[in-house]
């Protein structure tokens, strides 16, 4: 009777599936494809070069054995490798790999394995429609507001969130200061997969839970184990990737698990502190497949976004805000996200507890004790105060549309100690004199200017008012 390689194969996995846990042969056995026999050769197709290397490490006396019992002693097994996925125009790329050889007494000498899986976060077999995905559900694409410093970063997570693996956008890098909305957004890609993918297993994990889980692996001898449950995530979320420096074995079996996940089409999104060229301490391996997707960067809010986020959070909250207080909170703290969010949530706060209305007063004195001194500080409103009292104007009239010449010149002039003294830009300083736009902000500036080099009566002023703010600073 002539046997073929589909036969043999079902036969082999038979055998194996009496010899090893459950989860370790739906793991590494079932992706299997037989491919053909002959001259007594199987030819097995695996998913990647991880796959054939894990088999070859801790398998291959088991399938000697098996192939053996099947083909007799000419029996050799060879392993079809796939690199390259292909399209729907080009076929996948293989590669044939024969197996090691190994004496017959040594094949003869395997024994079965003794324990079950027990993966990072479950125990025995493990089904994947019970697994953790670690996702913070309040983290969504609804909540996350779009702006200028963001734009590239969220646009590119919202495709991978809509097609996952599919992309070129694969590894996808999103990296950024603290507090910019980096676990926010990458957490939402992971959210969006979960409701419109459910069948499939979504895992976020920062980088230091990721090593310390390979760790205990190594010290409980599970790194199996550990292994085979990285490789049944369909979308992996990986936080901080700039924890894995210096850490050489966890880098390897990352190394290993980003190509496994990457050639079986799975989607890998990845956050970092700083680009992938400056990250110190990875393997160089790493880093080029960091590159392979794309890298996009957070920035700082900028003010427009910040009121935005203002407001949405208050929306949420069901709470009214006057827009003289989202503009001061606005402006008042340009840091990042995270110490905007911790200013109003204090704010709310101090607001509830003290049964106060919000106003201009109480941000001021919610703001006293998180950010730098804001009442020492030269700031837009102490610079229009002073301006105004110093040129004789009002202070809305340096707000307004009038054209009279007194209060253009102090508009003109604030503008300009806006500019030197503060670190708004020239949209946000125009928006606050009256919704102005940035070319307006420089044409005042450069006015300015001018008259300091023309004019010795109007330089004596600027100096004046120069002494102030300087003393104001220091």
């Amino acid at each position: 009777m002539i046997k073929d390689c589909s036969t043999v194969w079902h036969n082999c996995l038979q055998v194996i599936k009496e010899n090893i846990g459950e989860q370790s042969f739906k793991t590494w056995f079932e992706p299997i494809k037989p491919v053909s026999l002959r001259d007594s050769v199987l030819t097995i197709q695996v998913p990647s070069q991880f796959f054939y290397e894990w088999l070859e490490e801790h398998y291959v006396q088991l399938l000697k054995k098996v192939i053996y019992q099947e083909l007799g002693s000419e029996g050799r097994l060879e392993y079809s490798i796939i690199v390259d996925r292909g399209n729907e125009v080009n076929k996948p790329q293989t590669v044939n790999i024969p197996t090691k050889k190994i004496p017959a007494a040594v094949v003869n000498s395997y024994k079965p394995e003794q324990s079950f899986i027990k993966s990072p976060f479950e125990s025995k077999t493990i089904d994947r429609n019970f697994l953790n995905s670690q996702l913070n559900p309040a983290y969504t694409f609804e909540n996350y507001i779009e702006g200028d410093c963001n734009r590239l970063a969220r646009s590119a997570g919202y495709a991978v969130a809509n097609k996952p693996g599919t992309t070129s956008f694969n590894p996808l890098m999103i990296y950024g200061g603290v507090g910019l909305g980096k676990t926010h957004l990458v957490q939402a890609i992971g959210n969006n997969i979960k409701n419109s993918n459910p069948e499939k297993f979504v895992l976020y994990v920062s980088s230091e839970k990721f090593v310390n889980q390979f760790i205990e692996s190594l010290k409980t001898n599970n790194v199996q184990d550990f292994a085979n449950f990285y490789l049944l995530v369909d979308i992996l979320i990986i936080d901080d990737v700039q924890f894995l420096s210096g850490k050489e074995k966890t880098q390897e079996m990352f190394f290993h698990i980003f190509n496994h996940l990457h050639q079986s089409g799975k989607q890998i999104v990845m956050t970092s502190d700083c680009p992938p060229r400056d990250l110190k301490g990875l393997e160089e391996r790493l880093l080029s497949r960091f590159k392979w997707g794309l890298t996009a960067d957070l920035q700082s809010p900028d003010f427009e976004t910040r009121m935005a986020i203002i407001h949405k959070k208050m929306q949420s909250d069901g709470i009214d805000i006057p827009d003289n207080v989202v503009e001061y909170l606005a402006y008042s703290v340009d840091t990042n996200v995270r110490e905007l969010e911790g200013v109003l949530i204090s704010l709310i706060a101090q607001s509830s507890l003290n049964r106060k209305e919000i106003d201009l007063e109480l941000a001021k004195q919610a703001l006293k004790h998180i950010i730098e001194d804001v009442e020492t500080e030269v700031n837009l409103d102490f610079i229009q105060k002073t301006v105004a009292e110093y040129f004789q104007v009002s202070l809305d009239s340096l707000k307004a549309k009038t054209r009279k010449k007194e209060i253009v010149t102090a508009r003109q002039v604030a503008m300009y100690f806006a500019k030197e003294f503060t670190s708004h830009s020239l949209k946000s300083i125009g928006y606050h004199f009256g919704g102005r736009d940035h070319s307006t902000v420089i044409h005042s500036v450069q006015t300015v200017s001018d008259l300091i080099d023309t004019d010795k009566k109007f330089k004596a002023s600027i100096q004046e008012l120069q002494k102030k703010f300087k003393s104001k600073a220091g």
